[in-house]
């Protein structure tokens, strides 16, 4: 494992501390209070994954594949269920493999500019996402342009050109209540133009106005498409995982509306609830592409499972000590 594999390890590590304290500890002590295998001890494992927001559905997957395999392999020591468990939530992520460049997903071949819409409430770190995604394909050597397309919310056109400065990007905007579908028309025009990489899309996120927000987001897509049949190629949905399931909710309604294409959870290292992320992953077909996991620029990472899934359960505690496997 590389220095920078490590660095963003230990940034996973410490921002899934909250979550891993409320699940997986306690997971580890109900484990080692039992020598055997009962179904008293997987019932409160299944508790406390309720509790950590894994879900209700994603919970009882998890707990029923995990009695089959101890019904079938015939397992009796209590200390092998940590590690059964480890594999069953494993299992949960096969197929949502990404292709990286280390620091932001692959854009795909022949794709110049690669567009991305990103959408999501209010309050969920929207901003701050679009902010750290423009700095990690600027650091991949791209050349980006954000548009602000979220007229409506005041003083938004200022926090992302903040973003953007900081990310070392241009932006392209409009004044106070213009049409949001013209500022995207703009960004497109102005990326086509100077042969941009990459080009990443704010939008409104009004709760109250649900189905305005959405026929608005429709029409800022078939804007673009005007210009670039394909764009935009990835439409992100920001989600905050401090809302635990409320989460997943938000994330079907977004989805039915607008065809999200990956989701970006935030917030990892201020919640014990960053077992939503395996309910997502589970119940929805659209995967995780990135995950926030603190406050400085460069803590948007690409969503690595097998990176999580040690993050959640590698941490274990030795006397005293924490150590990570290599």
């Amino acid at each position: 494992m590389g220095f920078l594999d490590k660095f963003k390890l230990s940034r996973l590590m410490d921002g899934l501390a909250k979550t891993r304290d409320a699940v997986m500890e306690k997971v580890t002590r109900v484990i080692k209070a039992k020598r055997k295998i009962d179904d008293a001890l997987i019932d409160e494992i299944e508790e406390i994954l309720l509790l950590g927001d894994v879900g209700v559905a994603t919970t009882s997957l998890i707990i029923d594949n995990l009695r089959e395999r101890v019904r079938r392999e015939r397992y009796e020591d209590a200390s092998e269920l940590h590690r059964l468990l480890r594999e069953e939530v494993a299992r949960l992520f096969k197929g949502h493999d990404i292709r990286t460049d280390g620091n932001s997903i692959e854009i795909p071949v022949g794709v110049q500019p690669y567009v991305v819409m990103v959408v999501g409430v209010n309050g969920v770190g929207k901003t701050t996402t679009i902010g750290k995604l423009a700095y990690n394909y600027r650091s991949s050597g791209k050349q980006v342009i954000i548009g602000a397309a979220d007229t409506f919310r005041a003083a938004a056109n200022e926090q992302l050109e903040v973003w953007a400065q900081r990310a070392g990007v241009d932006i392209i905007q409009q004044q106070h209540g213009s049409d949001p579908a013209a500022v995207a028309y703009d960004t497109l025009q102005s990326a086509l133009a100077r042969k941009a990489d990459v080009v990443i899309i704010d939008t409104a996120g009004r709760l109250h106005t649900k189905a305005n927000l959405m026929e608005e987001l429709k029409k800022i897509r078939r804007v673009m498409a005007k210009l670039l049949p394909d764009a935009p190629h990835e439409v992100l949905l920001v989600l905050d995982a401090t809302t635990g399931q409320n989460a997943i909710q938000q994330a079907r309604q977004f989805s039915d509306a607008v065809g999200v294409s990956g989701l970006v959870v935030t917030k990892l290292d201020g919640t014990a609830k960053g077992g939503v992320v395996i309910g997502i992953s589970s119940e929805l077909s659209v995967p995780v592409k990135y995950i926030g996991v603190g406050e400085q620029i460069n803590d948007l990472q690409v969503f690595d499972h097998d990176a999580f899934v040690d993050a959640l359960f590698g941490a274990l505690r030795t006397e005293d000590s924490v150590t990570v496997e290599e």
